[in-house]
């Protein structure tokens, strides 16, 4: 587990291609609060009810102005067929090579019938406007957590933790 990614010290940096096409940093966020969940991988039951979750929350957390990115190691065209088959409203971050996943420390040991393997750790991280990680959730158990995280991005903007305009 990364020290680096621990409520209270910066964001750890990061640049990924989207599967709409565009780009995501946290430059390109810098002002504003963000949401970043870590998931296993596309279309996986998990993964998929955590995306609809995340989605169907979209304008609550558009409206604090707190923009929503899943990140798993999935290709952007694997990403693009996950968003159109469940139409999905949040970005989708590719993370071919790791760098980012393993920068989170969320790129750990996993184990399954006995076989151990490394795999992503579901979790999520609220990130203010300054760049600081408010709040993280690791080990994450899908229901309610979308509902979880909505509640703490609204604590953050009503302290004044947008930074925004």
């Amino acid at each position: 587990m990364s020290a680096s990614a621990e409520p209270g010290t910066p964001c750890p940096d990061f640049d990924l291609p989207l599967d709409s096409g565009e780009r995501v940093s946290r430059e390109s966020l810098g002002g504003r609060p963000f949401v970043l969940y870590f998931y296993p991988k596309d279309d996986t039951s998990g993964c998929t009810r955590e995306a609809i979750a995340f989605s169907e929350l979209e304008d609550a957390f558009a409206e604090l102005g707190v923009r929503v990115i899943g990140v798993s190691r999935d290709s952007l065209e694997k990403h693009r067929r996950f968003r159109e088959k469940h139409d999905l409203r949040v970005d989708l971050a590719s993370d071919l090579d790791g760098t980012v996943t393993e920068a989170f420390g969320v790129w750990v040991e996993k184990s399954m019938y006995g076989r151990r393997y490394m795999g992503i750790e579901r979790a999520t991280f609220l990130v203010d406007g300054e760049g600081r990680i408010r709040r993280v959730w690791r080990k994450v158990k899908v229901p309610g957590h979308a509902e979880a995280v909505l509640r703490a991005a609204r604590e953050l903007v009503a302290e004044g933790g947008d930074s925004g305009p």
